[in-house]
């Protein structure tokens, strides 16, 4: 029996020897056990472990997963061709899916594929140097997150850069501190050429000759009330004559200064009239008295005059470089700003924003200013590098336009509060010294000492209205106001 059992253990000690693992003493088994049946076991284990190296002839191999094989793709589909050398390896294929996702592989990231170079680490963020868009990759779109508005941005609004009608107006002034030009709420544009004043429809196109003053005497301001039927002249005399348009008639003559009224504000049925006398009274068309109050503070001729929209706060402008701020009632200046270094004709009031107050400076200032006069605050400033003649608030649109003189004879929109330029328009060959906005707010006609008025649209109409300006925009042509 031992003989026996000795040789059917012999060949079992081989393989012990081959795999000490799979001795006795390692495995602790017990002598009553079957050595034969623990080698196979032994073996069978080997094969699990060393599967790479072992396979069998009778039975398949199944796998938990598919792995694509290269020398199986069909590349053509791509639009790609097989790389050379060993197909089947790790590489290729990672270097096939690398250039399917981020484009054929180029000399600048030859060092993304053979190994991690610096360049590596940016692989997944956006770049400069990518040149396929962001939004090629479906299902991420661009890079904004999801609060980002994608509305285009809005284009700036096209301003013609010509005038689109030209008056010739013979006998036009050019002389900085008068207001020859006004343009009433009827559409009816007045203008002072020489003695006489005319008035031009815009609707129609019919030039009227109010009135001729007579012999040396001549129109220094015009304004018109209001509703636009009334208009006021002032003279170089001094006087100040109101006139009936719809009959051509003058109604009233009155007096009070001593040299030549070169402005003229309308409030309600008060108007206001300053002179070179350094004196702006206050007429009330009711009374029959020719003024009611007389403001003083100005020490030089008062060249600028504008009543608020709500008519309760008057701003001046003089000779003196000063800009003065005055209410219903005060007979001395409520406000004095002196920050202007020349004088200050260009005044306007913004219509959106109650007591916005916007003045320009001549020659040697060339600065538009901001000025808030509720709360008595200065504040902003832009040089224009030109002399600053007239300042015309939009109604439609927080934008205003400025009037210019030396060196450049412009014409610039602005927009409000950045005062960026959004139109420079030129065509005037002398300082362009008056203007004058449409009833509807979307036209301005600018006259200057070449003897012509010309007609801009400059700015958009109201929302609220559909109908066209009634001012003959789509006429292009030369005439004559007289």
């Amino acid at each position: 029996m031992e003989e026996r059992s000795s040789k059917r253990i012999k060949p079992t000690m081989e393989d012990e020897e081959e795999d000490p693992s799979s001795s006795s003493s390692q495995l602790n088994l017990p002598p009553s056990m079957n050595r034969p049946t623990v080698s196979l076991e032994t073996q069978r284990i080997n094969r699990l472990i060393h599967s790479d190296h072992y396979h069998s002839p009778s039975k398949p191999i199944y796998s938990d997963r598919f792995i694509p094989s290269p020398s199986g793709s069909n590349f053509a589909l791509f639009g790609l061709e097989p790389s050379p050398g060993k197909e089947d390896g790790p590489g290729s294929y990672a270097g096939m899916l690398r250039t399917v996702l981020f484009e054929p592989e180029t000399p600048e990231k030859a060092d993304v594929v053979t190994g991690f170079s610096p360049s590596s680490r940016n692989i997944f963020r956006y770049k400069t140097e990518t040149q396929r868009p962001v939004n090629s990759f479906p299902p991420f779109g661009c890079d904004e997150g999801p609060s980002v508005s994608r509305t285009p941005v809005k284009p700036p609004r096209n301003i013609l850069k010509s005038a689109y009608k030209v008056l010739d107006a013979p006998a036009l002034q050019d002389d900085f501190y008068l207001n020859l030009v006004d343009w009433s709420a009827q559409n009816v544009l007045a203008v002072g050429l020489g003695g006489c004043v005319y008035l031009w429809n815009a609707s129609s196109s019919k030039v009227t000759k109010l009135c001729d003053l007579g012999g040396d005497e001549s129109v220094c301001s015009v304004g018109w009330a209001l509703r636009g039927t009334h208009l006021a002249i002032g003279t170089s005399s001094g006087t100040v004559e109101i006139w009936d348009a719809l009959r051509c008639r003058r109604i009233r003559t009155m007096g009070g200064h001593r040299l030549r009224v070169g402005a003229l504000a309308w409030s309600s049925s008060v108007l206001s009239s300053g002179s070179r006398d350094k004196k702006i009274l206050q007429r009330d068309i009711r009374s029959q008295e020719d003024h009611v109050s007389k403001l003083t503070g100005h020490r030089s001729e008062v060249c600028g005059l504008k009543w608020s929209y709500d008519n309760r706060e008057l701003a001046s402008g003089g000779n003196d470089n000063k800009l003065l701020v005055w209410n219903q009632h005060s007979t001395q200046p409520v406000l004095r700003y002196c920050e202007h270094t020349a004088a200050v004709k260009a005044i306007a009031w913004s219509p959106h924003l109650h007591g916005l107050l916007a003045s320009g400076g001549g020659t040697a200032d060339r600065c538009i200013r901001f000025w808030n006069t509720k709360t008595n605050t200065r504040l902003s400033c832009v040089d224009t590098n030109s002399q600053v003649c007239n300042l015309a608030w939009s109604k439609n649109v927080n934008e205003l336009v400025s009037t210019h003189g030396y060196s450049q004879n412009q014409i610039i929109v602005w927009k409000y509060p950045t005062m960026s330029k959004l139109a420079t328009l030129t065509g005037h060959t002398f300082r362009v010294l008056y203007l004058a906005v449409s009833p509807d707010g979307q036209t301005i006609v600018t006259g200057a000492g070449d003897e012509t008025l010309r007609f801009w649209n400059v700015f958009p109409s109201p929302k609220s209205q559909r109908r066209e300006s009634g001012i003959g925009a789509l006429y292009f042509g030369r005439t004559t106001i007289r």
